[in-house]
């Protein structure tokens, strides 16, 4: 079997890490196959560049190659801080941008690493297709880009050729699936394995922290996020949050959900579901004790919401994101 071709994409100011974190978990994966006695795995792997040198992130040099066919070319992301000028960076990435879409052209797998979705963007691969990134930068990237439709709630995420990831460590969740692919199942769970690498989420959604994303809304929604932050123990009452801002429940909807995009029950749910993550990583509480704080009466009800926003139970979610110092205590 030809082995399969993997190109990654080193542009300055890349991250130096995304760089080879795709490329040694293969290496990984070539490991346990020779470890348990199957067919040797084959991979091809490049750092390549339309330049001759690359400073990465942190003045990392990479050594690089000329860019050649590729079965699968991977593209890391950058540090989008916010004093990064987004239409400078990505104005001075016009050879990279080039590569994408000469390798897309000639049949190349394109995969982007966290906010590498910014450059196959604007490289037009993007347009009409279904795309992910990290959750921090999700909503930039469907304000920029009106066409992509963004899932920022996924870790992987492929339409048409095209696969986005969400940050960082969600380059081994692309990883672990091209290993399963081309090697096996059993050969991605081993390697998941050796390296400690979790190979069973599904979503990016327990990870979020609220406090860092932008504040979406303005001066109305502002009140009444404010109000139901403030409240969430009560029953969810829209006529009695109506008069309570001197408007009629019709006029509440427009004008949270054109301020907003969202209703205010939604916003109150994910609210109360960012309360219970607090406490659920911070106290030894039980679980039908925190559903009452936030507001829920059953038990049950509040693991189902819980779980679709987080896409995990609340029992999961404890014990993966409790610290260790604390449970073991």
């Amino acid at each position: 079997m030809s082995p399969l071709r993997v190109s990654v994409l080193a542009y300055p100011g890349c991250f130096a890490s995304e760089v080879f974190g795709v490329p040694d978990l293969l290496t990984m994966a070539t490991h346990v196959t020779a470890a348990r006695g199957l067919p040797q795995s084959s991979y091809e792997v490049s750092v390549v560049s339309p330049r001759r040198r690359v400073v990465a992130s942190g003045g990392s040099r990479v050594d690089v190659r000329a860019v050649r066919p590729a079965d699968v070319l991977i593209v890391p992301g950058f540090a989008l801080s916010p004093a990064c000028d987004l239409d400078a960076e990505l104005a001075a990435l016009a050879p990279e941008r080039a590569v994408i879409r000469a390798q897309a052209a000639a049949g190349a797998a394109v995969v982007s690493i966290c906010v590498g979705a910014f450059l196959v963007a604007e490289a037009g691969l993007l347009a009409g297709r279904r795309a992910t990134t990290s959750w921090l930068f999700a909503d930039r990237l469907a304000r920029r880009y009106a066409d992509v439709r963004v899932r920022s709630e996924s870790l992987v995420v492929t339409d048409g050729g095209v696969t986005t990831t969400a940050a960082f460590s969600a380059m081994y969740d692309f990883a672990l699936r091209l290993i399963r692919e081309h090697d096996g199942p059993g050969v991605a769970r081993s390697t998941a394995r050796v390296a400690l690498v979790d190979d069973a989420r599904s979503t990016q959604a327990p990870y979020v922290d609220m406090r860092l994303l932008p504040t979406v809304g303005r001066g109305f929604s502002h009140g009444v996020q404010r109000w139901l932050d403030q409240h969430l123990q009560a029953r969810y009452d829209l006529p009695g949050l109506a008069r309570t801002f001197r408007v009629s429940t019709r006029t509440l909807l427009r004008r949270f959900g054109d301020e907003t995009g969202e209703t205010p029950l939604a916003y109150l749910q994910g609210a109360r579901v960012r309360r219970a993550r607090l406490l659920l990583e911070t106290t030894d509480r039980t679980v039908a004790s925190i559903a009452a704080d936030v507001g829920y009466r059953d038990a049950g009800t509040f693991s189902g919401i819980f779980a679709r926003h987080t896409g995990r139970r609340p029992r999961e979610y404890r014990a993966a994101f409790r610290p260790a110092r604390d449970r073991d205590a």
